[in-house]
């Protein structure tokens, strides 16, 4: 594998290890409604203010989120809004997951019956 290839893979991969946890998706899908503070997700989270900065840290050195310090508090907007057209994607994937589980487990039953158990 070129050099610059791995380099840019291994980018992509930065992003998408900071997108797999199930906390850091919904912090993304709040910020995704507008910007938002670190007490507020954390009242939402119901986690304590240290587990969600540390999310938010997470989130912020991939370049998912950026964050605007006002007075005492920060606030957190999304860097780039294309993020829901990915999680799109994934719903998209998970959809069909769920029909190719469904006719299998059709073709299962089906096959019992047949077979009289």
């Amino acid at each position: 594998m070129l050099s610059e290839k791995k380099i840019h893979l291994e980018a992509r991969a930065k992003v998408l290890k900071a997108l797999a946890h199930p906390t850091r998706l919904f912090i993304i899908e709040e910020i995704e409604k507008g910007e938002n503070n670190v007490n507020s997700l954390t009242a939402l989270i119901e986690a304590d203010v240290s587990t969600v900065s540390k999310h938010l840290a997470v989130l912020k050195n991939a370049g998912i989120v950026v964050d605007d310090k006002r007075g005492n508090q920060v606030f957190y907007r999304l860097t780039v809004p294309c993020i829901s057209n990915f999680f799109g994607c994934i719903e998209t994937v998970l959809t069909q997951q769920h029909a190719q589980q469904s006719l299998a487990l059709g073709a299962d039953v089906s096959n019992r019956q047949a077979r009289g158990k």
